[in-house]
């Protein structure tokens, strides 16, 4: 589709570029209004807050009118655009991903300073938001001193990272840190710092300019703030610190897709089994790096905190983001949570200005997809895939199949349990860990309620905890555990074992802890199981020692957790024995619509939030007790096994010209490679490259503590790479883990130990691997782990976005296989790969497809071609400069 008039069109934009003044509810401000430039309300309403943003944000009328043309061109064409810049308003990060951005940030002060620049340049210049909530573990659980103890725990483990983020709360501007045990980012995000519409920080001219409330945070669940209208998404830390620095993100113009939402769900249908069928829906459907737009009376018929639900599980079928409509509700629900009600009417008026509050106007989207919410029934997802949905009747049988495939097929193989209350014959499937987690489910009061009620009923019915399942309550927010207790909930979720553990994200990241001692000794040889209400169950990521992991409701964890296993078909055979001796059957401890509506409507009000809230920013006694003083430049500690200096502006390598001579496979992986696969992720296994640098600098290993927790030291971090436990590696011989196969002698060892016996001899490295490499959370160090190992190029047969972006910001090449996988081609990462030169001194590669050559032992060369997937010019300066920081580095001076 081309703009049928173009002097129209320019004109029309110049117009948009005039700020006008918008008043409502006694507040002012100036505004671009985009709905009078041509064709502007037949876009997705996606598009319309990006069409907003390239207009202001451009730096000219005519780089204004360009950058429209594309937005609109390539929505009403419903195809992909081209290159756009998207600046957000704001930065949204956690702190497992914060801290090492923060300390790229301190070393970048001291390569300013190194360079004769003032560091103070340095510095975020759009409002940035940090919330430690990954450090928490639930190291204890099932009593009442597990909240105390783990924030003891987490505190003494963690010293030097807080002291660190403290110094940067005071060091930087625009920088807030929200201290420990206050919830995690995402809820934070839509009960606190969610605007819908905000102000333009880097606005330049007189007065303040309002705009759409738009983010990009370190963590893939970012889109959770889709279900209040808030386009948002999760990018690497490396795109982040340049957002926060001031420099637009580059992004092709996306595809938006349409998700038509009709009907309304069915009674005790939860908001979870909604994301869970909409993730196997999109996920087959393929809406890789597409946006997808909830529309129809569906969408207008759930909460705002049930959208939320859904948009939070965007990234487990791989779309940017899930943006649901502005309504009435959803300005109900911010002048529920607190926001100054004069904000929320200009917020309502401005969103009308823009022409967003019609859910009738006609709209041109790529695709439309249908769904009937009354066709939603409970579901669960596993046994490691978000997007593998099932029902309490077919999860007996994906178990046993998933059981079977790891070698435990005997179903009725016994281990003997010693437990405090007594001695239990276990089968496969026993559940070790019932967690209900803080992410996806605890943003929907409705679910936190429905938990409460059914441990009541169970409560009531006599029914007694299983001693050997670990349970973990881990509320998103100190609102979403008010709420619990307020509602007289608190107390029959303790009685089933379920005390809270922890205002922060916890099992659903790795942080649960070890297993009840009961079965630590039977974790290799039983089919151990877990039940949480999460978003993410990929391999080894609950625990090392669970094999299979199924997401589900919280009030479906708490009815598991009950019946003790997963091999169990609950839709027919009862859970437990009530005390009276009948059997207790699934239906009988879930709550109605009606019960939980009936609590909400007594203790659900503002003074909810407005009390949970209260303490945001204070933290506790040993929080307020940490020293920090601001200094233009950190001091680092020589000694430190937190926070070491990292070495990217030494190593970076610039080049406007791409090519590998010599090159050798470091790891040959499958399909569906995650960055939790790649990344340094869980606890510190001893015997590991990781816990042998500890060791050496006289760390005890009950002190090793986690990746996450020490991702402020690449030191540690690029020896935990490609170390998950249930890695895949082809050149491993058959084992799985943190081995790989050095070609240069032979032997079988560490993926580190072979990466320095590469480095020693000057060789560079690639990955091979096979589809969606790369899939799951947006962590950095999926990348900055590879490049420090010595990795120039991975060669798969497709990326994930985020990830995909990651490599190019750290300068290591995308190259996408055009003609088959590997096994097709016939490689076997044996080889000596050399690529052909690319030139990126245009911009963008040249050529887009290159030669990639394999010389196998007996002399065989295997000649393939690959697309280099360096999609903007912009990526393609980030490679010249040797990766995104000293690209930014090199701007700022």
């Amino acid at each position: 589709m081309h703009i049928p008039d173009p002097a129209a069109f320019a004109a029309a934009v110049a117009a948009a570029r005039t700020p006008r003044t918008l008043e409502a509810g006694g507040v002012s401000r100036l505004m671009v209004d985009v709905s009078g430039i041509p064709d502007a309300m037949r876009l997705p309403s996606a598009l319309v807050r990006l069409l907003e943003n390239v207009v202001r944000r451009a730096p000219s009328d005519e780089a204004a009118c360009e950058a429209a043309r594309r937005v609109v061109e390539a929505g009403l064409s419903g195809e992909a655009g081209e290159e756009v810049d998207f600046m957000p308003a704001r930065v949204l990060f956690q702190d497992f991903t914060g801290v090492p951005v923060f300390c790229d940030f301190a070393a970048m002060r001291d390569a300013m300073t190194a360079r004769g620049g003032d560091p103070a340049r340095v510095n975020p210049r759009i409002p940035c938001v940090l919330v430690v909530d990954h450090s928490v573990a639930a190291d204890e659980a099932g009593c009442p001193s597990a909240l105390a103890d783990n924030l003891a725990v987490e505190a003494r483990r963690n010293a030097e990272r807080f002291a660190f983020l403290k110094w940067a709360g005071a060091s930087f501007d625009n920088v807030t840190i929200v201290p420990p045990g206050q919830g995690i980012c995402h809820q934070l995000n839509v009960e606190r710092f969610c605007e819908v519409v905000g102000t333009d920080a880097l606005w330049g001219g007189e007065g303040a300019m309002a705009c759409f409330d738009t983010l990009v945070g370190t963590d893939s669940h970012t889109t959770t703030a889709n279900g209040l209208g808030v386009m948002g998404w999760g990018v690497g830390g490396i795109e982040a610190e340049a957002a926060a620095l001031g420099q637009p993100i580059p992004m092709l113009v996306p595809r938006v897709v349409e998700l038509r939402l009709t009907g309304e769900l069915a009674p005790g249908v939860s908001a979870m089994d909604l994301a869970l069928t909409v993730a196997e829906l999109l996920r087959a459907e393929g809406v890789v790096g597409q946006v997808v737009e909830a529309t129809g009376p569906g969408a207008l018929s759930l909460s705002v905190t049930q959208r939320a639900c859904v948009s939070n599980m965007c990234p487990e079928y791989g779309s940017t983001a899930v943006l649901f409509p502005m309504d009435g509700k959803l300005f109900d629900y911010l002048r529920l949570t607190g926001r100054d009600g004069a904000e929320v009417a200009f917020a309502e008026a401005y969103v009308r200005a823009q022409g967003l509050l019609d859910p009738e106007v006609p709209r041109v989207y790529g695709k439309t997809l249908e769904l009937d919410l009354a066709s939603v029934g409970t579901s669960l997802a596993g046994p490691s895939r978000p997007h593998n949905r099932t029902t309490p009747a077919g999860l007996k049988g994906r178990f046993e199949g998933a059981a079977a495939r790891n070698g435990h097929g005997d179903m009725a193989e016994r281990f003997t349990v010693e437990t405090g209350e007594g001695t239990f014959e276990l089968g496969h499937g026993a559940i070790a860990i019932a967690a209900i987690t803080s992410c996806t489910t605890a943003t929907d009061a409705a679910m936190v309620v429905a938990a409460g009620l059914a441990a009541r009923r169970a409560v009531e019915a006599g029914l007694a905890p299983k001693p050997w399942v670990k349970k973990v309550l881990a509320p998103g927010s100190r609102a979403a555990g008010l709420l619990l207790e307020r509602a007289g909930l608190r107390g029959p979720l303790e009685r089933l074992g379920f005390y809270t553990c922890g205002y922060g994200c916890m099992s659903c990241i790795g942080n649960s802890g070890e297993i009840l001692g009961c079965l630590k000794p039977w974790a290799s040889s039983m089919e151990l199981a877990s039940v949480l209400s999460g978003n993410r169950n990929f391999d080894g990521r609950i625990s090392p020692d669970v094999a299979q992991n199924y997401l589900a409701s919280p009030a479906l964890v708490v009815a598991y957790s009950i019946a003790g296993t997963v091999d169990v078909d609950l839709s027919v055979e009862p859970l437990g024995t009530a005390a009276c001796g009948s059997p207790v059957m699934l239906a009988d401890l879930m709550p109605t619509d009606e019960e939980v509506a009936a609590v909400l409507s007594e203790v659900l009000d503002a003074s909810l939030y407005e009390e949970g809230t209260a303490s945001l920013m204070e933290g506790d006694a040993t929080w307020r007790l940490i020293e920090a003083a601001p200094s233009a430049t950190f001091p680092w500690d020589p000694d430190s096994t937190y926070i070491r200096r990292p070495p990217y502006f030494e190593i970076a390598e610039a080049c406007r010209t791409f090519s590998l001579e010599g090159a050798r496979c470091l790891v040959d992986l499958g399909d569906f490679v995650t960055t939790d696969h790649i990344s340094p992720a869980g606890a510190i296994a001893a015997g590991s490259p990781a816990a042998a640098y500890l060791e050496d600098r006289g760390v005890d290993p009950d002190r090793f503590n986690t990746y996450g927790a020490r991702r402020g030291n690449h030191e540690v971090m690029e020896r935990g790479t490609f170390a998950n436990v249930k890695l895949e590696n082809r050149l491993a011989g058959g084992e799985r883990g943190c081995v790989t196969r050095d070609l240069l002698t032979g032997d079988l060892t560490s993926v580190w130990d072979a990466a320095e016996d590469y480095r020693a001899h000057g060789v560079p490295l690639v990955v091979l691997a096979g589809r969606m490499y790369g899939s799951g959370s947006s962590r950095d160090w999926a990348a900055k782990g590879p490049l420090l190992q010595g990795v120039r190029a991975v060669v798969a047969g497709s990326f994930e976005r985020i990830h995909r972006s990651n490599l190019v910001g750290m300068g290591i090449v995308p190259l996408e296989l055009v003609d088959g996988d590997a096994a097709s081609l016939g490689l076997d990462g044996s080889e000596v790969i050399s690529v052909d030169p690319v030139d990126f001194s245009g911009g963008l590669p040249d050529p887009a497809v290159v030669w990639v050559h394999g010389l196998q032992r007996g002399g065989k060369t295997v000649d393939f071609r690959c697309r280099v997937r360096v999609d903007t010019p912009t990526e393609g300066a980030y490679l010249t400069a040797g990766g995104i920081l000293p690209y930014v580095l090199e701007s700022l001076l």
